[in-house]
C-alpha cells in the first residue's frame, strides 16, 4: 500500500510529462517483462488451461486496460490526492462484489460500512460546494478505475485455487498492455513521439513505477487475494489513500483540504466496517473471553 499509494503521486507526473494512454501500455508492458523475469527465477511459468485463459483474458480487461486506462485519463482531470481518495473506496466496492458473487454474508457493520464508504466519497468529489453538474470528469474515470479493479480481485479469487496469481498477474499485464497499444494508436497517433521528450528523472519515475509498484506491487496483492480472499486483503487498501495524500502534499505541493481530510475519515471507517475488520476484532475478543471462562 506504501508503493502504491505513492504510484498514484508517479503516475500523475507522469500523466502530465507523456501521452497517459500510449505511456500506460509502455508502462503495463515493461511491468508484464518484470513479473515473467521474477516468475522464471521462482520457477512458475506455464501454460494456462483453456478455462485459466478466459479468466485471465477477462480480469486482463478489467484489471489492466479498464483500470489502467481510466486511472490513467482520469489524473490527468483530477489531483492526485483526490485520485488517491477515491482509490481508497476499493475495498468498499470489494465487498459488495463479494456479497453478490462470493456469496459474502451482509451484516449490518458491513452495511453500515458501505454507507460510511460513499459518505466519504460524497465529501471528495463534491467538495466544491456546487452540486453533481461539477463534479470532475477526472473523479469519475478514477472512481471507474478502482469499480473495474475489483471485479477483477472477484475472478481472481475464484481462479486462485488452481492458477498461482503471481503468474496470471504476469500474462494479465502482457496481454493487457497489447490492448492498451490498440487503443493509444487509435485516440494518441502521436503518443510515441512524447516519449521521447522525458528528462531523465522522468524516465526513474516510470520505471520505478512499472517494475515496484505494478510487478512487485500486483504480483503480491494478487497473492494476497488468493491466499486470504478478496474481502479480507481489502482492509488494506485503506492505507492506500493516506500515503497518496501524504505524497501529494511532499511532491506535488497540493493542499489537503479539511473537506478531503473529513472525507479520508469516513472512507477508513467505511472500510474497517465494511471490509470485516472490526467483526474480525469483536469475534477474536469474544474467543479469548470464552477460553478465559473455560478455564
Amino acid at each position: 500500500m506504501v508503493i502504491w499509494g505513492f504510484n498514484v503521486i508517479a503516475t500523475k507526473l507522469l500523466v502530465t510529462s507523456f501521452m497517459p494512454v500510449t505511456m500506460t501500455a509502455l508502462r503495463i508492458f515493461t511491468a508484464g517483462v518484470g513479473v515473467f523475469i521474477i516468475l522464471f527465477y521462482l520457477r512458475l511459468i506455464r501454460m494456462p488451461s483453456k478455462k485459466e485463459f478466459l479468466y485471465i483474458l477477462i480480469c486482463s480487461l478489467f484489471n489492466v486496460v479498464g483500470h489502467h486506462y481510466f486511472l490513467s485519463v482520469g489524473l490527468k482531470g483530477t489531483s492526485a490526492s483526490n485520485g488517491g481518495l477515491i482509490l481508497g473506496m476499493g475495498p468498499i466496492l470489494t465487498t459488495i462484489l463479494a456479497i453478490f458473487f462470493l456469496k459474502n454474508k451482509v451484516t449490518l457493520l458491513r452495511f453500515c460500512g458501505v454507507i460510511f464508504g460513499f459518505i466519504g466519497i460524497s465529501f471528495i468529489v463534491f467538495q466544491s460546494g456546487e452540486g453533481l453538474q461539477l463534479i470532475s470528469l477526472g473523479d469519475i474515470h478514477v472512481f471507474l478505475s478502482i469499480f473495474l479493479q475489483t471485479i477483477s480481485f472477484i475472478m481472481i479469487k475464484k481462479v486462485s485455487s488452481t492458477l498461482d496469481p503471481r503468474l496470471m498477474t504476469g500474462y494479465m499485464l502482457i496481454i493487457g498492455s497489447v490492448f492498451l497499444f490498440i487503443i493509444s494508436v487509435i485516440v494518441e497517433p502521436n503518443g510515441f513521439q512524447s516519449m521521447a521528450s522525458g528528462s531523465s528523472t522522468v524516465w526513474i519515475i516510470f520505471f520505478a513505477s512499472a517494475f515496484l509498484a505494478t510487478s512487485v506491487g500486483h504480483m503480491t496483492y494478487n497473492y494476497a487475494i488468493g491466499k486470504v480472499g478478496a474481502a479480507e486483503s481489502a482492509i488494506f487498501i485503506n492505507l492506500n489513500p493516506f500515503f497518496a495524500l501524504v505524497g501529494a502534499a511532499l511532491f506535488l505541493d497540493e493542499m489537503i483540504t479539511f473537506t478531503q481530510v473529513i472525507g479520508f475519515i469516513f472512507i477508513i471507517f467505511g472500510v474497517v466496517l465494511g471490509a470485516g475488520g472490526l467483526e474480525e476484532l469483536l469475534r477474536h475478543q469474544k474467543s479469548k473471553r470464552e477460553m478465559i471462562i473455560s478455564k
